[in-house]
């Protein structure tokens, strides 16, 4: 709270104006006399805290209790129109985006599809996939207080270039970011899309309450978020998490690693080398297709198998992974590590267990792993939690 002087009125009255903010985020609609108890406050401050939060247009009167003896108290909830968050989650064939109201409530969507569209802009593709979700939201670009920017790779701090991700066409230009912040009314922040989903299981899903955890992210490529002390870890050049050029044992040493765009966990337990291993396993009806599609319909069936070549598929993919694994946790100790991404999904509880147990045999330690509970667009909803976050705090600051 800049320009305030903790212990003053002004500061104390804000800082139970955001507890109760807060508490009507977590709870939904309350009355003022359960306001009151969850704060702490008396009838009176909180009966003004309410007339404050209200003429402030922060919350609005909705409905009344009901079922319970005595009179039918007023209920309060946020007003969910006081401000909107976006996010985008880029993958090189289309941009999807998101518009969330205050509540965290998801209220407009759009998909822009890229691939084949060379001859359109980066910063022209952004507004169509964001204008998209604008219109279905019913509002404006000049609505939206935020907007979170997911992609793989990285922005290097130190030149404002793209690293790690020399597959998402268009999105190298050194003058990208101004041409982004030209186009866009609004303040726009770039994370990279394994943080996100960290992001989204530590606010949502299998991380909650966690403040120090890894999450492993397997689908096209391998990648891994870092969180110390309930903050990502980012790294100098923003590359901590980019796993797959990992070396490790069990291939050959991948040496100019930019240029290849790969590296020894990714040639040992990506996506691409599901096919090629159930092949050699004699499994003869392995489809044709992106080679992910392929993976995660391969894991699926061998998470089902009891024994036989599709067993042996998902052992041998499950000690590629615990061989990775092994190699970050010497390093990091982490208390649990969030398994994530189609390709885990797909081994599912099978595949979970197995990682388990040979990471019990190869690592110091013993991580407790997990599956993520965020399945459904987990990079968008980890870019809206982030943008709300933000929001949140600069809206719900009535010190100013």
């Amino acid at each position: 709270m800049a320009g305030t002087t903790p212990g003053t009125p002004r500061v104390l009255r804000a800082m139970n104006d955001r507890a109760a903010l807060d508490l009507l985020l977590e709870h939904g609609p309350l009355s003022r006399t359960r306001i009151g108890k969850l704060t702490g406050l008396s009838k009176p401050t909180a009966s003004q805290l309410l007339a404050r939060l209200e003429a402030a247009g922060l919350v609005v009167a909705t409905g009344t209790t009901e079922g319970r003896p005595g009179p039918n108290a007023q209920l309060y909830a946020i007003n969910a129109r006081t401000a909107f968050a976006a996010g985008l989650d880029v993958t090189p064939k289309r941009i999807r985006a998101a518009v969330a109201d205050i509540t965290g409530a998801t209220v407009g969507e759009h998909v822009t599809e890229t691939h084949g569209r060379r001859s359109a802009t980066v910063a022209r593709q952004v507004g169509e996939a964001l204008d998209g979700a604008v219109k279905a939201a019913g509002i404006t670009r000049a609505d939206v207080h935020r907007l979170v920017v997911g992609t793989p790779g990285a922005f290097d701090p130190s030149t404002g270039r793209l690293r790690y991700a020399s597959h998402l066409p268009g999105w190298h230009s050194p003058t990208l970011l101004e041409e982004l912040a030209a186009a866009l009314p609004m303040p726009v922040e770039y994370e990279n899309d394994v943080n996100l989903v960290a992001v989204a299981e530590q606010r949502l899903g299998a991380a909650r309450g966690h403040d120090d955890f890894v999450l492993l992210w397997n689908e096209e490529g391998l990648g891994a978020a870092l969180v110390i002390g309930g903050r990502l870890h980012r790294g100098f050049t923003g590359g901590a998490g980019e796993i797959g050029f990992l070396p490790v044992p069990g291939t050959p040493l991948v040496r100019q690693v930019a240029k290849a765009g790969s590296g020894g966990f990714q040639e040992l337990a990506g996506a691409q080398t599901v096919p090629r291993l159930a092949r050699e396993l004699g499994i003869a009806d392995v489809p044709q297709g992106p080679h992910h599609e392929v993976a995660a319909g391969l894991l699926a069936r061998a998470a089902e198998a009891e024994q036989g070549p599709y067993r042996t598929l998902l052992d041998t993919f499950a000690t590629a992974l615990a061989t990775g694994l092994a190699s970050m946790t010497a390093v990091l100790d982490p208390g649990l590590v969030v398994l994530s991404g189609p390709l885990i999904a797909a081994g599912g509880e099978p595949l979970r267990e197995r990682v388990q147990s040979e990471l019990a045999e190869l690592a110091p330690s013993r991580p407790r792993l997990v599956i993520g509970d965020v399945q459904e667009r987990p990079v968008l909803r980890g870019a809206l939690e982030t943008a709300l976050a933000a929001t949140r705090d600069e809206v719900f600051d009535t010190s100013r």
